[in-house]
């Protein structure tokens, strides 16, 4: 069995015609048909049916189909694998990050590293934070910028990069919004905005009210940063968000103040595998978030 059958078969069943992949394969439709004819004879069975000039998969042919993908993303994979190992200024950095450092963080670090790498590819997944940890101890990803930074997670090694504060947002008519901070004791009576159960972001600031001897008073829920602005907008309570998710643009019915006594905070890093390594280009921007998140972000 060789490649190039493969390809042919591959091409015929997208497009069940014969005569159209020759023309997409650029080689004439007997060297197609021929190829398939090896193939199906190699293999002992018929892997279509033909229909006038189309054809269509038989029940083993689609289910021959299926491993044939599977084997040629796998070809893929270590084509690219071995392109970056010659190259790795040239290759593909795939990263997954949390909503919270879509806004700001991540689009001015890959900025930055393609003033410095201009070949290099990105492909970008923004994820929730378990969808992250499971990403990359899984094998679907080797790479993920994610804050706080896991601790005791088998599957995957994190380093903190820098320290992030939380500032509290309150409506502009808010009894402290005239105040230069807000201390967390000062918000014990007030009803909060907050994430579901189950997102970080909310657990960092249920933990931090917690630690000061009272639960926080959630009014509203929203599992999106634009809509949970938007209700501390209208006054329907206020909220803590780390300093980075806020963006540039704030409406000016919020006021946002830095939080003091206790400051509530993350460590924000990166994770991968514990046991994988990392692509050559991978590896040059893990590197590269280690040198610059540090002097640019750390306090």
């Amino acid at each position: 069995m060789e490649l190039r059958q493969i390809q042919y078969f591959m091409e015929a069943a997208k497009l069940e015609h014969v005569t159209e992949a020759s023309y997409a394969l650029h080689v004439s439709q007997s060297a197609v048909s021929r190829q398939i004819f090896k193939l199906e004879a190699e293999l002992g069975v018929d892997l279509f049916v033909h229909e006038g000039r189309k054809v269509k998969l038989t029940p083993i042919g689609r289910q021959f189909l299926q491993h044939m993908e599977q084997m040629m993303k796998v070809i893929e994979q270590a084509q690219q694998e071995i392109n970056e190992y010659l190259d790795p200024e040239r290759g593909t950095v795939r990263i997954g990050f949390p909503s919270s450092l879509a806004a700001n963080l991540v689009p001015t670090v890959v900025s930055a590293f393609r003033r410095r790498y201009p070949e290099v590819h990105f492909q970008l997944q923004h994820g929730s934070y378990r969808e992250l940890l499971d990403w990359v101890g899984g094998g679907v990803m080797n790479l993920a910028m994610i804050g706080p930074v896991p601790q005791g997670e088998a599957q995957v090694t994190g380093e903190a990069l820098f320290r992030e504060n939380f500032k509290v947002l309150l409506p502009a008519g808010h009894r402290l919004a005239d105040r230069d901070s807000v201390g967390l004791d000062d918000l014990r009576e007030d009803v909060f905005v907050l994430f579901p159960k189950g997102f970080i972001l909310r657990e960092i600031v249920v933990d931090a009210c917690d630690k000061m001897g009272f639960q926080p008073k959630v009014s509203f829920e929203g599992d999106d940063l634009d809509a949970i602005k938007g209700l501390v907008a209208a006054g329907l309570g206020l909220t803590l968000l780390p300093e980075i998710a806020l963006g540039e643009h704030i409406p000016s019915t919020i006021v946002s103040l830095p939080m003091m006594e206790p400051q509530v905070t993350r460590d924000v890093g990166v994770i991968i595998p514990a046991n994988r390594e990392l692509a050559p280009t991978e590896k040059l921007f893990c590197d590269f978030l280690k040198e610059t998140l540090p002097s640019s972000y750390g306090a």
